[in-house]
This record gives structure tokens, sequence and C-alpha cells, in this order.
């Protein structure tokens, strides 16, 4: 039997979807009680993967059994409710649903006619968006991989309005004999904003630091004088903390500067949109741009990153594409709102989540996460520990007695197969960050670990 033939009788027979499904509801099934890390035989069954690629076709069905067998069990159950490491979400169960059957549609995002259900679905997003977290309507959105990719595309925007303000076009220009600009970060900034700036042709060395306090908010006061050169990077929601920087006062600092601003919101921008949290979001909306992901705090699966900017204009130069074999459909072009032209289609899972919760469900389902949070710290304060943030949102920070004993928590709690959660440094001691993100998270999960913790202190 040719290839073809062999590959159109699977796709007939249908055994490999079966199967998939079959090994999906395992999985499912076996998410609560499986190692929350993967012990270490499981981690040495992937070496069954370090073989020679043989000559001859296999069937569908064998190579999906054996990523089953071995590489089911060498995954971190992060779907699960015990999983406190990265702020990394689960993935709500209408989602999974909806990304199965997307897959099958294998959908190319990039434009309108390569997938009209996804370009629709990405104006419908954007107008939800622009909603929920109280933007400006001219708001404009474009979904890529995650924050990292949204803070690339926000910040590419401000570096091409900053440089048009001066008279200078970067995108046809580049940066020799370029004007400077004043790029103004505070020290708790995150990795991928770093990451991101470098990318774009700015230094570290060449920023404005500005310090920040003990929560890692950056401090209002020490804000240099901004002009219409200058971008300013601030953050709804710190990686260790949880933290906001205080946009209001920001603002009201800047006010009349012309600068541009950019919010990092990975997991926090999400606070917006819960009635007893938007307090933490005050001011946010008069930022020129926002990054948050969908996989984080919204329980989208992977990938699932935002870029909103009210700059429609510089970001659509700054993202700016061009081709003669490019055929526009004469409604939303995806392609023009992220930096890829073919891409998978992410729109159709965050209509899912959104479109299945409501606004109630989101608030519900967000503020569940600060409830376990401040449950989780309530916990840890009884056994002694030092708490040493203020528990604004979804993270708890937390030291030991020592630094030999913060360390020994660490290592037993993610040893112990019951739980996850990882080691940090704050104010260069050692430090333990829990983050709370997962639907899946319920009371018992937080006693658990608060036992966990407990146990670690003996």
């Amino acid at each position: 039997m040719d290839l073809q033939r062999k590959m159109k009788k699977e796709l007939k027979d249908k055994d490999v979807f079966k199967k998939a499904i079959q090994f999906s509801f395992e999985y499912i099934d076996g998410i609560e009680v499986m190692d929350v890390y993967p012990n270490d035989y499981n981690l040495r069954q992937l070496d069954n993967f370090d073989e020679a690629l043989q000559n001859e076709t296999l069937t569908a069905e064998s190579v999906l059994s054996m990523l089953h067998k071995f590489g089911s069990k060498a995954t971190v159950a992060q779907t699960g409710g015990r999983y406190f490491g990265f702020v990394n979400g689960a993935a709500l169960p209408v989602s999974l649903g909806v990304k199965w059957l997307s897959d099958v549609w294998d959908q190319n995002g990039g434009l309108y006619l390569t997938s009209p259900i996804n370009a629709k679905l990405e104006s419908v997003c954007q107008n939800w968006l622009v909603d929920i977290f109280n933007l400006p309507l001219n708001t404009v959105a474009g979904f890529v991989s995650g924050t990292s990719m949204a803070n690339l595309c926000g910040l590419a925007a401000a570096r091409f309005r900053a440089f048009k303000n001066l008279g200078w076009d970067i995108i046809k220009d580049g940066y020799i004999g370029a004007p400077k600009l004043n790029v103004v970060v505070h020290d708790q900034v995150h990795a991928s904003i770093k990451k991101t700036l470098t990318l774009l042709g700015f230094g570290l060395e060449s920023l404005t630091w500005v310090p920040s306090d003990e929560q890692g908010r950056i401090v209002v006061d020490k804000i240099p004088l901004l002009d219409h050169s200058s971008i300013l990077i601030l953050q709804a929601g710190n990686a260790n903390t949880g933290s906001f920087d205080d946009f209001s006062n920001v603002f009201s600092r800047i006010e009349g500067s012309d600068a541009w601003v950019h919010i990092d919101g990975a997991f926090g921008l999400w606070a917006g949109a819960v009635d007893e949290l938007s307090y933490l979001t005050k001011g946010l909306e008069k930022a020129n741009s926002w990054s948050v992901d969908g996989h984080k705090t919204l329980n989208t699966p992977y990938d699932s990153g935002i870029i909103l900017c009210k700059d429609e204009e510089a970001l659509l130069n700054a993202l700016q594409a061009s081709g003669e074999y490019i055929i526009y459909g004469g409604s939303r072009e995806p392609l023009l709102y992220s930096p890829e032209m073919s891409r998978r289609s992410r729109a159709i899972e965050l209509w899912a989540c959104m479109k299945y919760l409501g606004k109630q469900g989101i608030q519900e389902m967000i503020l569940g996460f600060h409830k376990r949070a401040k449950q989780l710290e309530s916990g840890l304060l009884n056994l002694g520990l030092e708490v040493l943030n203020e528990v604004v949102f979804n993270q708890v920070l937390v030291k030991g007695r020592t630094e030999v004993e913060t360390k020994r928590i660490v290592d037993f709690i993610q040893q112990s197969g019951k739980a996850w959660l990882g080691g940090t440094t704050w104010n260069k001691e050692a430090a333990i960050r829990v983050s709370v993100c997962s639907w899946v998270t319920t009371k018992n999960d937080i006693e658990e670990l608060i036992i966990l913790f407990d146990s670690a202190m003996k």
C-alpha cells in the first residue's frame, strides 16, 4: 500500500483518533493522583525516545501509543489542582474540547482568507477584552504566543511612535543615525521585558532604571521627567509578590508628557475584570499598550497571548507585512496585528473560554484564585512562617525561619510528588514563591499544601 492510501485509510478508519481519545481520558482521569512532577523512573523512560530514525513507515496508532506510554507520565500535571510553580494556569474543559475541534480544522490564522472563522473571533475577542478591562474603545488586539511576544509587539509600537515623534521613521531608516529614546523601567521589571528590549535593540545599560519598593512596585517619586521621546514600562502583577504599580499616581506624575506607557499585565491584568479586585488596576486605562496572557489567569490552553494597543497606526506600522502574493479579504487581517504570518488560530480557544464563563464566571474563577491565596497565607502564618508580600492577588511569597529551612521546604515539596512550587530570591534572600492560578485548585488542595509545609519544617 502506498503512503497516501495508507494515510487516507487511517483517516477513514479513525482508529488513531479513538486511541487518542482513550489515552486523553486516561490522562484526565489520573491527573489528581499522578505525581505533580514526574519521578526519576518516569524521567528515565524518556531515554526510549533516543533512537535512530527507522527506515520504514509505522502506523499512526503505534506512534501515538509510544508517546502515551513514555510521554504522558513525564509531563508536569499543571492541569491538576496542586501545581503552584510558574503562573501557567490550567485549561478549562470547554477550551480543551474546542482545541481538539480546532486542531482538526488546522486553520492558518494569518489571513481572513486562510481562516474566516479565526478572523471573526479575533474581532469578537478584541471587543470583549476592551469591555471587561475597561480600555479605550479604539483599542485593538493582536493574538500571539504569550506575554513575551505581546510585550515585543507593544514595545515595537512604542518604539515606532516615539521615533516618529522625533521625526524619524525606524521602519525605513533603521537605527543608524537615529535620535536617542528614553526607555524607563523599574528594577522589578519582568525578565521578559528585559529580553524584549534587547531584541528591539535597546541595550540594558542604556535604559533609565527606577527603584522599586518593598513589594516590587515602582517608586513613583523617582520617575524622571518624561517627554515625547520616552517609553515608560509598568507592571500589573509582580511575578514574586503579585503587586501592581500605582497607575493612578504614575499618570498624575507624568501628565502632559506625551510619553508612551506600556503595561506588562501577563496574569495581573485580569484583576481588572473582577469587581472586588479592580482597584488594583485603577488608572491602567490611561496607558498606550497592554500585554496579557489567556493561558495564565483565564486558563486557556497554551499558547495564548494578547497585545492590546490604542494606537492602531503605530502597531500596524511596527508589525507591517507586505508581499505580492498576500491577498487581503476586505475584513480583519490577523497578520497585521502580530509578528507572525502563518500561525495557529489562538482566538478560537480564547473565545470559547470567555463565551463559556461570561463576565460572572470570569469574576468567580479569578476571585477564587485570590481566596485560595489568602487561605494559604493564613495557614502559613499559623505555622510560624513569614509571608513577605501583601497578598493582593494570587501570589504568596514566603520564607522559612532560616535560609536552610527555606531551601529544605522547597526541596521537600518538589520531591514529594504531591505538589510543586518554586524557589526564588527576594531582597537577596532565598524565598518560596506560590502561584495559585488553576481553576481545579480547591480549599482541600491548599490544606494539603499547608500540611506539606508543616511536614517539611519538622
